[in-house]
């Protein structure tokens, strides 16, 4: 071997994982030690079909009410940090809110979409697919077998994969391996890539073979345990891995900057902390009651965001020297590019015509979400 360079086979981690393929960001998953909530901050929220909760973390339900979902701390969980994996902070932790028999027709489940640009190396849909593992850890207060899918962006490919937990309400992990489909489209745009999906429950219609890929829209194994089939009933994740190769090897962890970076591609957001956080908004008046500006986005997004979602317009004020602070009574969206975006304001009274102004936040719980961007 020349003098100064070096072989990455013959090099090992300390837990004596070879680094080959551990370079760069190995886990395709974002958030998966759920650590972001731009949206909720913690609340406990029951969602309707086909909304976030945690960022990245999309539920699909056929009925509503049938679960709530809630990112929580693992303070709250007498030695979560030591019987899982040191460094995990939070979980997503879903509840179910009754005794519901699912439908033929029912499908319950928590998942996280890849953007296609993220899986393309994995080459799905050719000869040349490679197989991918996934590791999650785990808590039920329901044991037996359990089970979740891949799907294609058309639902028109899966894998429906199973697993077991043996003790009730003690975190486990479990490992996935999932041989790569070589059938199927396989978007590498910045559509949707791939669908890695956590079921807690779902009819026949939904239900196939374990552990083998099917051409129909499956999210589980048959005989799968339905979380939501009992009243109270719990199911916590943390620790999501999805990476190229047939081994499960230590989880991904990056910078919290880094990791909400990485979401904001798909939800940029000013989230306020604190009374008086200036919003990064600059604008003029167009009347003494409205005007409009420019909001840059950190990251830039996936496509361009088609809305705004706000607290509420009264957590917000418009300032400058000469005319003091002014309370907003109305924000709405105007337009946008991956870049930057514009939203109007309006107040009662006092705003002058082309006139610069600057925004801060008046509560601690402010918050502006640019939607659409999503996947």
């Amino acid at each position: 071997m020349p003098y100064g360079t070096v072989n990455a086979d013959l090099m090992t981690t300390s837990d004596g994982v070879s680094s080959s393929g551990l370079y760069g960001f190995k886990n395709r998953i974002y958030n998966g030690q759920m650590v972001i909530d731009q949206r909720n901050a913690g609340a406990s929220v029951t969602p309707a079909s086909g909304t976030y909760t945690l960022d990245r973390w999309f539920a699909n339900i056929a009925q509503s009410s049938k679960f709530s979902v809630q990112q929580t701390p693992s303070a709250t969980e007498t030695g979560f940090a030591v019987r899982v994996a040191a460094g995990f902070t939070n979980y997503l932790a879903t509840t179910s809110t009754s005794a519901y028999s699912v439908l033929t027709a029912d499908y319950f489940s928590m998942y996280q979409i890849i953007e296609g640009n993220n899986i393309s190396d994995l080459a799905w849909g050719t000869a040349s697919a490679k197989t991918v593992t996934l590791s999650f850890y785990v808590r039920s207060s329901l044991t037996g077998t359990f089970g979740g899918a891949l799907n294609n962006s058309g639902f028109t490919r899966s894998y429906p994969f199973s697993y077991s937990i043996s003790v009730a309400n003690t975190w486990e992990q479990k490992t996935i391996t999932v041989a790569g489909d070589t059938s199927g489209t396989w978007l590498t745009t910045n559509g949707i890539g791939m669908v890695v999906s956590l079921s807690l429950g779902a009819g026949s219609t939904y239900s196939g073979t374990a552990n083998a890929w099917a051409g129909s829209t499956l999210t589980q194994p048959t005989g799968a345990t339905s979380v939501v089939g009992t009243n109270g009933a719990t199911f916590y994740i943390t620790g999501v891995q999805l990476e190229k190769g047939s081994t499960a090897t230590s989880f991904d962890y990056r910078p919290y900057g880094t990791e909400l970076a990485l979401c904001q591609r798909y939800l940029p957001a000013f989230i306020s902390t604190a009374n008086l956080d200036y919003v990064p908004f600059w604008s003029a008046g167009a009347t003494s009651t409205s005007g409009s500006g420019m909001y840059k986005f950190d990251v830039p997004t996936r496509v361009p965001p088609t809305g705004i979602t706000i607290s509420a317009a009264s957590d917000f004020r418009i300032t400058r020297p000469s005319t003091g602070n002014i309370l907003c009574t109305a924000l709405s969206f105007a337009q946008a590019s991956c870049y930057a975006g514009s939203f109007s304001w309006t107040v009662a009274s006092g705003a002058s015509a082309d006139q610069p102004y600057g925004m801060y936040a008046t509560s601690s719980s402010a918050k502006i979400l640019w939607t659409g961007c999503e996947l």
